[in-house]
């Protein structure tokens, strides 16, 4: 499975269009033979008992439960006659679509695999149940400014679902100490930071604190920074007439070479290509 990190990465990089939102009420004697799946879906259980089975292995469908349906999977659904199931469901397409280094890379969904499969659980379950509801309220209406509606609560949906991942996975005092170094980062990135001090700040082993830190962020401690440090400087090459030196001491680098690296690294040009391409020249 892939790191929340990780997975807030790739659904950055979608864009996802709705073409059915729904809430069923099973009968008792409801069941779905088996069938090969033809959409991507996303199955929200609130109520009852069942069991999905996905490519011959069964899953416990009932409150707690998500499952992320798609096209290709051989599912088989029942539920419990005496405590039917009752569920949220969402069908989509989606394509992937980014901007990497000022170039738009785009891929379809059959050359960019869907992040989520299978079977999920979740403990945040009553905040995705009341955006689940929202997308269904939505989802009977028409109108360009709902469907933006939709669009925001559903990225809300994806946000709170990885959010609860990261949960699970770190403790709260954890939590708490990487953003507290996060914070550090963003209000110090002049400053000569090292891997150890904010390891020490958090209280935590340098191997520990890199691990959760990209776990929790997405980035190592030094990307992070680094990344940091490149956006400020951005703004200084457009925005001002200041020498390439004294930009990069303003963001923590001493050596302008050095920062020059760097930067072409992490944008795809050089500090001077950069400002030469984005910045305000007044009309004469």
């Amino acid at each position: 499975m892939l790191t929340p990190g990780e997975l807030a990465s790739r659904l950055n990089k979608l864009v996802i269009s709705i073409f059915l939102v729904g809430h069923q009420k099973c009968e008792p004697d409801w069941r779905q033979k088996p069938r090969t799946i033809k959409y991507h879906s996303v199955w929200l259980i609130i109520k009852g008992k069942g069991t999905f089975t996905i490519g011959g292995t069964h899953y416990p469908a009932e409150p707690g439960k998500l499952f992320c349906f798609a096209p290709g999977m051989i599912v088989e659904r029942t539920t419990d006659p005496e405590q039917p199931l009752e569920y949220y469901f969402l069908r989509f397409h989606y394509t992937e679509v980014y901007e990497e280094k000022e170039q738009w890379i785009s891929r379809s969904a059959a050359e960019a695999r869907f992040p989520l499969e299978g079977m999920y659980t979740v403990t945040n379950t009553p905040q995705l149940i009341y955006l689940m509801e929202q997308l269904h309220m939505l989802w009977k209406r028409r109108g360009h400014m709902t469907a933006m509606r939709r669009k925001i609560v559903l990225q809300e949906f994806f946000l709170t679902l990885v959010a609860d991942f990261r949960a699970q996975k770190i403790t709260g005092d954890t939590t708490a100490a990487i953003e507290l170094t996060q914070d550090y980062m963003v209000g110090h990135y002049r400053e000569p930071l090292t891997l150890e001090g904010l390891a020490q700040m958090a209280g935590l082993s340098v191997s520990h604190y890199s691990r959760l830190f990209k776990k929790y962020i997405g980035y190592s401690p030094i990307d992070y920074l680094t990344h940091l440090r490149v956006d400020r400087a951005k703004e200084l090459l457009v925005l001002s007439d200041y020498r390439l030196k004294s930009i990069a001491g303003s963001v923590g680098y001493a050596d302008e070479f050095y920062f020059s690296r760097i930067f072409k690294k992490v944008t795809g040009f050089s500090p001077r290509e950069y400002a030469k391409k984005h910045r305000f020249t007044p009309a004469k």
